[in-house]
């Protein structure tokens, strides 16, 4: 939980926090995107925090460190632009003492995401995957099919699930 202003102001930026992250997350499920805004608040919710609590030098090190690490990534194309700068705004809003294991939540995470759709590609027949359907019903059926369909293309994965995972692990 974040400290400096006192329990429920921290609860507050906290929740702030983690609501920006599931909507990230919700974001790049749905659009394989993050929006710029959602990492700029992001990082400036975690400087506010920073500030009053006394840390701003020590909490930008460790989101620059982590942006420069994940930036790497993105280099080698295992990650995304939005997910490096939301990982490095993340790793600004959470307290420096918790940013190792927040990116060793996020990477745990990863690799448990990525297992998931490894799993869910095995169980979807290829026939399934060609074959045209009626427009499916529902919003969480058109979900299902639109993964399929990204799936059978090879697409990327919705790394902000896995760093907003890592966000609940560290802050709740």
């Amino acid at each position: 939980m974040m400290q400096g202003w006192g329990p429920s102001v921290g609860l507050v930026l906290a929740g702030a926090v983690l609501a920006i992250l599931c909507t990230a997350a919700a974001h790049d499920i749905l659009a394989r995107t993050v929006p710029d805004w959602m990492p700029i608040v992001l990082a400036a919710i975690g400087i506010a925090e920073s500030v009053l609590a006394g840390r701003l030098v020590v909490s930008l090190l460790s989101g620059v460190f982590v942006f420069i690490l994940s930036g790497l990534c993105w280099r080698r194309g295992w990650l995304g632009g939005g997910d490096v700068k939301l990982l490095g705004a993340a790793s600004i809003a959470v307290p420096p003492i918790a940013v190792a294991p927040f990116v060793a939540a996020v990477a745990i995470s990863g690799g448990v995401l990525a297992l998931l759709y490894l799993t869910f590609g095995k169980l979807i027949p290829v026939a399934a995957q060609r074959r045209s359907i009626g427009r499916p019903v529902g919003l969480l059926a058109r979900a299902v099919r639109l993964e399929r369909w990204r799936l059978s293309r090879g697409s990327p994965l919705p790394y902000a699930v896995a760093i907003a995972a890592g966000g609940m692990f560290v802050l709740l």
